[in-house]
């Protein structure tokens, strides 16, 4: 949890976005519980007697995924708890008396310690803390918890895996949202509307023996165009889809060769730009689902992209670069480098 760009990599470099395998049915985390287990299981060994009976206590540290792998580590281990726990039972008594007498003479030398001075207030036991709150009349404000009528939220339901990303539509009151159970969708909010919000359900599939199949892929990208008439959402499945605000599918774009992860329709609403796992980012034809120019500049992965004008843009990468491209132009107008 929180490495990111480490599942990033590990990802990329396993293919796991060409496999088969069924995401929507690996819980999250998946890895790191395996894992867990394991290191759970040596300790468990550890922490157990030749003859089966079990260490009264803890193992002395937890285990790293490097020891957890050496030869002799519970050897080891087992011998250095059994010589800590008998060097325990021998001075339990010695140290008890110890505790009780040092903690009699702590008590008498914090009492005196901590008697504020004649005229002195303290605070916390430091003879200055008068001018932290002394000097105010009024105690300190605080917010109280703020609390959201149930009347006044919604909540839709209706996927089936995490949702990855929600985008308004500019125009209406219409909520699209992309999930790891490979669909889109988009939400009614109509206040007027008196059957409550409905969802369309844009499936994405791909083409297989001759019949459309779900992708299995997370959709992890979407974007509104500016009049808020047609949606565009970007798979892990490596196509990019332009579906009417009616949830009808209009075009799928398919150039780039792994999953995108990024991508963005220009104010005119005549282009989309994608950003892919295969290093380029591609400049897409709305009205006819072509690929006007694809930008191999990358040496990594394209994560993100933004447009500067209408033809204009700028992509990141894990390359640590941004390029700034233009529409007909065969190398970047502008590179900036400096994150490391």
């Amino acid at each position: 949890s929180g490495f990111s760009h480490s599942a990033f990599t590990f990802g990329i470099e396993s293919h796991i976005s060409q496999s088969n395998i069924n995401g929507t049915l690996v819980p999250p985390a998946a890895l790191i519980s395996i894992l867990q287990k394991g290191l759970q299981y040596v300790e468990a060994e550890i922490s157990i007697n030749e003859d089966g009976t079990v260490f009264d206590g803890r193992p002395i540290e937890s285990l790293s995924l490097i020891d957890a792998v050496m030869p002799d580590v519970v050897q080891t281990r087992q011998q250095a708890f059994r010589e800590k726990l008998a060097q325990q039972q021998a001075s339990a008594a010695a140290a008890a008396a110890a505790t009780a007498a040092t903690a009699g003479a702590t008590t008498t030398a914090v009492s005196q310690q901590n008697t504020p001075k004649n005229g002195e207030a303290t605070v916390n036991g430091e003879e200055n803390g008068a001018h932290a709150i002394n000097n105010h009349s009024k105690p300190m404000e605080i917010d109280g918890d703020v609390e959201i009528p149930p009347n006044k939220a919604t909540v839709l339901r209706g996927h089936e895996s995490e949702v990855f990303i929600c985008a308004w539509n500019p125009v209406s009151d219409l909520l699209a949202s992309g999930s790891g159970d490979s669909t889109a969708r988009i939400w009614n909010l109509n206040e007027n509307s008196n059957s409550g919000s409905t969802q369309l359900v844009l499936r994405h599939c791909i083409r297989e023996g001759g019949h459309d199949v779900p992708s299995n892929k997370d959709v992890t990208s979407l974007d509104w165009n500016s009049d808020g008439t047609l949606l565009a959402t970007g798979s892990y499945d490596g196509f990019a889809r332009i579906w009417t605000e009616d949830g009808n599918l209009a075009s799928t774009l398919g150039q780039h060769k792994g999953p995108i992860f990024a991508l963005k329709w220009n104010k005119k609403g005549n282009y989309i730009l994608s950003a892919g796992v295969d290093k380029t980012t591609i400049i897409w034809d709305a009205h006819t689902g072509e690929a006007k120019q694809q930008f191999p500049f990358h040496s990594a992965p394209a994560l993100d992209v933004d447009w500067q004008n209408n033809t204009t843009f700028a992509s990141c990468s894990t390359d640590m670069c941004i390029h700034v491209c233009r529409l007909s132009c065969d190398r970047p107008v502008k590179t900036f480098q400096g994150h490391t």
